[in-house]
């Protein structure tokens, strides 16, 4: 947040991810609780904004917060492990072209991602991470990778800890 000099990070809670299977995974009101329980409802909000709007792919959600938000300048966060398989989402040389993204590390992923198809085919939007604080302002596409500390959880990892798995 402060690297970026974002107001606000919303963690979105989805209806559910179409590259991911339903199985094993939590009713969107327990995730919903459990994003709540991080956030702390001010500067950093949990939402389930998509199942409100009626989006399920991130360009949809993004165009459809433009309209709903249009004085806002949005920033979508990712994880390493995103920005790898970026190539499967739905239109997602439309999505990137939307709004500006910042993606961050995680473990074992950020090799694979840096060295991927969609970094390769967004070499040009790559900005170095000393500019994090002006992405708000530029105009998609446009992204940075920010090094920063990495946990080794996992949303797979703590589902499986669950269920006893």
């Amino acid at each position: 947040m402060k690297r970026l000099r974002l107001d606000q990070v919303w963690l979105l809670v989805s209806p559910g991810n179409p590259l991911k299977p339903t199985r094993g995974m939590a009713p969107r009101a327990e995730r919903l609780a459990s994003a709540k329980a991080i956030a702390d409802g001010r500067r950093i909000v949990a939402t389930d904004i998509e199942a409100v709007l009626g989006t399920r792919y991130t360009v949809d959600t993004l165009r459809a917060l433009h309209i709903r938000f249009p004085r806002a300048r949005f920033v979508w966060l990712m994880g390493a492990d995103n920005l790898e398989q970026l190539p499967r989402w739905r239109h997602w040389l439309a999505m990137v072209a939307t709004a500006p993204f910042a993606v961050m590390p995680r473990p074992t992923y950020n090799h694979r991602a840096l060295a991927g198809c969609a970094a390769h085919r967004l070499h040009a939007a790559r900005r170095q991470p000393r500019h994090a604080p002006a992405l708000a302002d530029l105009a998609a596409p446009a992204w940075t990778f920010l090094p920063a500390p990495q946990h080794p959880a996992s949303a797979s990892a703590i589902r499986a800890a669950l269920s006893g798995v």
